[in-house]
């Protein structure tokens, strides 16, 4: 809560130094001085904007409560990011015209424009960008106070919401959370698996398992292990179209292709500093790895999916691994999530479980990935 009064400049002072009528209806809350914690450059937009009424009002006659005020900061902190009214209303869950009117009653009791508006976007204004990054960090501040106070920082507790690819999440991460939910009653985890990345502070994700070398977002990583690709087929279609020894026999071969890891019109490998390029016919495209390794069971072709999802069919000899050594490096998989003051004690339960357990499960896949040897028939 320091951090809270600093950021919006309040005072604190003995209710009875005011009279009541100043501020909104709301009483009882003390009284208070306001500004914008924005530096002496910015903060000479606001400096007019210094009053005295009761904590958390503004003497307005537009909003007669606080968390007016607070609703229509997180209606143009949307807009902001959003870049339209439409855009923010959807995040909102708001009527349109209830976006719109909230922006307009804002400029008027702050008398300045805080967006110049055009048919295709919302652009921030000079005061526009000053009042956005404060009102960023004030809400930002009271969701911590909150957390705080509700507990959450000291208790594991609530929703915690994660997000990874389709097949990692079903094969290595949700056995882990079933453990996790049985060891966390008060925890409750909604897991999001797409084959795309997602914005954590968009979707408002706690924590996203992440595959590959991660740009420098200001997200916070925990390495967890690391997964390789393996171009493989069946028996089978081998046995029909034969086995390719080096990347350019890939060309002769029917492929089944995942747009993610390889483009449907050419296959890279790499072996040492040497890159390939292989122009190739991809008889079948999968929207997910999960389709691309059942067609390849079927015999459709020759795929390239993570180790992963490919392990167990390689070892029960279901799959053959092709062209292994001309595959790229591995990928690193880690844990990334949003910096934070303080970090929920729902999400660091969850790290403190679920890291030793996905180390352990992917240090345990197989580096060489030769089918296991039958037993000889009787």
């Amino acid at each position: 809560m320091a951090a809270l009064r600093q950021a919006i400049g309040v005072d604190r002072a003995d209710s009875g130094r005011s009279s009541g009528d100043e501020g909104s209806a709301c009483s009882g809350l003390g009284h208070f001085r306001l500004s914008f914690g924005l530096g002496a450059e910015r903060n000479r937009h606001f400096r007019k904007w210094w009053v005295s009424g009761k904590i958390g009002t503004f003497p307005s006659r537009i909003w007669k409560c606080p968390m007016d005020r607070l609703e229509s900061m997180s209606v143009v902190l949307a807009v902001a990011e959003a870049g339209s009214l439409s855009a923010a209303a959807r995040r909102q869950k708001m009527p349109l015209a209830t976006v719109s009117r909230k922006v307009s009653e804002l400029e008027e009791h702050l008398q300045t424009k805080l967006f110049h508006r055009s048919s295709r976007a919302l652009v921030p204004t000079d005061a526009g960008r000053s009042y956005i990054a404060a009102a960023k960090r004030i809400l930002a501040d009271l969701t911590e106070a909150e957390r705080v106070a509700s507990g959450e920082y000291t208790t594991p507790r609530g929703d915690l919401s994660i997000t990874t690819l389709v097949a990692l999440g079903r094969l290595c991460l949700q056995p882990i959370l079933a453990e996790f939910l049985a060891a966390f009653p008060e925890v409750d985890v909604q897991l999001i698996l797409q084959d795309r990345t997602l914005n954590l502070l968009d979707e408002n994700i706690d924590v996203a398992l992440r595959v590959g070398d991660l740009a420098d977002s200001g997200l916070i990583a925990v390495r967890v292990g690391e997964i390789h690709r393996v171009a493989c087929a069946s028996p089978s279609y081998l046995k029909l179209r034969g086995t390719p020894k080096a990347p350019d026999d890939v060309s002769a071969h029917d492929c089944i292709s995942y747009p993610p890891l390889q483009s449907p019109g050419t296959w890279r490998f790499k072996r040492g500093q040497t890159e390939y390029a292989v122009p190739v016919r991809s008889r079948f495209i999968a929207s997910n790895l999960e389709s691309a390794i059942d067609a390849a069971r079927a015999g459709i072709g020759i795929t390239v999916v993570f180790s992963y999802l490919a392990s167990d069919a390689l070892r029960s000899g279901e799959l053959v691994a092709l062209l292994q050594d001309f595959q790229p490096p591995p990928q690193p998989v880690s844990f990334v999530y949003s910096p934070n003051r303080f970090m929920p004690a729902k999400l660091r339960a969850f790290l403190d479980f679920a890291v030793p357990r996905l180390r352990s499960r992917l240090a345990d896949m197989p580096r060489d990935t030769a089918p296991r040897k039958q037993p000889p028939q009787r």
